[in-house]
């Protein structure tokens, strides 16, 4: 779970090293940080059903072995295709399995108060890794290389693989059914679509197209749409017929790659919901207080991370000594409990977002948010898990994370489109306030939008270009222009998630109060 989350942190990171060391551009790599969420995705469900067939212990080593393979590639790549084959299809490919795999293997090893404190150490150690991920890449591309992180990940694996002899050996079921193709090709069509109508959602817009979409050179918009809506609800037609497909299955005897008792099973659906609402609130959160502090306070990666420290030591903390509490208090409560102190935190962020803000500042208020996340997991995890049985466990397992794993596409999408739009705007209606110049709403927008293609196209050279035709006051006024749209941005971008938040808080209302109680 460390390695998987760190994972991408890492590479998130490292983007303009390794830019520079693979002589390639910032697109490039970020289509590699595309391709591996893609492929995330894509395999996440179908790999719920595989230790279900092969056994959970053989699946681990063989998967880790894989892993290895994919993060050494991606350490040594001397081109970006290494680098797209080992991180992004290789390592990829293994996250897909390791992730659902890894609450698995607790659920089938511990049973009552074991499996809560179990879980609560997992989500405990993934909290930690978000954290920690920005830091360690910082440390590392600053200091030493950004290819250092990847060979770490392989020592991790290779002391994980001493302790696998530990998990059992056993298939969880005698399931010896042919795989499941049909549903496995409609949920990676299903899958695959929605993270890439989201991916798309964020920059060619939602509904009406705000930029051409050109594809080998012809465009496609139809009706002045964005591309996003359709391959959106290609997404959601892939995923009805999926339901559909294996609901017959089922009932013509057969072996569906998700059983209907789990799809049927209300603390499950509720919980998986829950879990992937608050997967769209993590993935905001995560990607703006990075983004805010490098961009708009001109902290560095390095310190970056180590403002999320108080909200990774807040759930580590409680993940792991709350566990025990389900026997007095009702799970539902604990969950609710924890959404709640998810909101306050972040409204406490919200006000103490100012252009004076420091690093110190923000620790109570992350404190708090990890507070909260540290009090929700373990007992959502549990309770949503424990209402299957072991026998679907990894099946369950894999629906759950398939849905948090959406939830982080949206949330990615949805709050940096919107920051990224607020901060556009922000800087068209500074410069225009300085150049006391009067446009119409729309116009606005359109310049905003101008503003946004352009700095995405824009080379150092160009940018270094246009800061030396400058007069310094120029630039000094820029620079407060800039600084104050990003501290606006980030504001409204925390409103955003508060009103995610409270979704969480709704989804957690359909969890049955006594589900996952000892």
């Amino acid at each position: 779970m460390f390695i998987a989350v760190i994972d991408a942190t890492l590479m998130n990171v490292a983007v303009p090293a390794i830019v520079s060391d693979l002589d390639t551009t910032v697109p490039v790599v970020q289509g590699a940080i595309a391709v591996y969420s893609l492929v995330m995705a894509a395999l996440m469900l179908p790999a719920g059903k595989l230790p279900s067939r092969y056994g959970v212990r053989r699946l681990m080593q063989g998967t880790l072995v894989v892993y290895t393979v994919g993060t050494l590639l991606a350490a040594v790549s001397w081109s970006p295709a290494v680098l797209y084959f080992g991180w992004s299809i290789v390592e990829g490919a293994a996250a897909a399995v390791l992730m659902p795999l890894t609450f698995t293997v607790l659920v089938v090893t511990y049973e009552g108060k074991d499996r809560a404190k179990a879980l609560g150490l997992l989500a405990g150690v993934n909290a930690t890794g978000a954290a920690i991920g920005p830091i360690l890449g910082g440390a590392l591309t600053t200091f030493a290389s950004w290819r250092w992180g990847f060979a770490l990940e392989a020592v991790v694996v290779l002391v994980a693989l001493v302790f696998v002899r530990y998990v059992s050996a056993a298939p969880l079921t005698q399931d010896s059914d042919s795989l499941d193709i049909g549903g496995t090709a409609l949920s990676m069509v299903g899958a695959t679509s929605l993270v890439v109508g989201l991916l798309l959602a964020g920059k060619f817009g939602w509904l009406v197209a705000t930029r051409p979409f050109v594809v080998f050179g012809v465009q496609f918009n139809p009706f002045g749409t964005s591309p996003a809506v359709w391959v959106i609800g290609l997404g959601l037609l892939a995923f009805a017929a999926f339901t559909q497909y294996e609901l017959r299955l089922e009932r013509a005897g057969g072996s569906p790659l998700v059983p209907m008792e789990i799809l049927t099973n209300r603390p499950f659906v509720a919980g998986s919901l829950t879990f992937g609402a608050r997967s769209l609130v993590m993935a905001g959160f995560i990607f703006v207080i990075p983004v805010y502090l490098q961009s708009g306070l001109g902290y560095t990666a390095f310190e970056a991370g180590v403002a999320m420290l108080p909200f990774s030591i807040g759930t580590l903390l409680v993940s792991t000594f709350t566990t025990g509490w389900s026997a007095y208090v009702s799970p539902k409560i604990l969950v609710q409990t924890g959404i709640v102190l998810m909101g306050v935190g972040l409204l406490l962020l919200f006000q103490g977002t100012t252009p004076d803000q420091t690093v110190r500042s923000m620790a109570p208020p992350m404190a708090v948010i990890g507070v909260g996340v540290g009090l929700l997991m373990p007992q959502l995890v549990n309770t949503t898990l424990s209402a299957v049985s072991q026998a679907n466990s990894s099946e369950a397992s894999g629906v759950m994370n398939a849905t948090g794993m959406l939830g982080y596409a949206l949330g990615t999408a949805v709050v940096g489109a919107f920051l990224l739009g607020q901060f556009y705007r922000g800087v068209i209606d500074g410069v225009l306030r300085a150049s006391d110049a009067a446009v119409s709403v729309e116009q606005r927008d359109e310049l905003a939008r101008t503003l946004q293609q352009a700095s995405e196209t824009a080379t150092e050279a160009t940018r270094q270009a246009f800061i030396t035709r400058l007069t310094p006051a120029e630039q000094e006024l820029l620079e407060g222009i800039f600084k104050a749209a990003m501290v606006d941005a980030q504001r409204a971008t925390l409103l955003l998630l508060v009103v995610f938040v409270l979704l969480t808080l709704v989804t957690s209302a359909f969890i049955p109060r006594d589900s996952g109680r000892p």
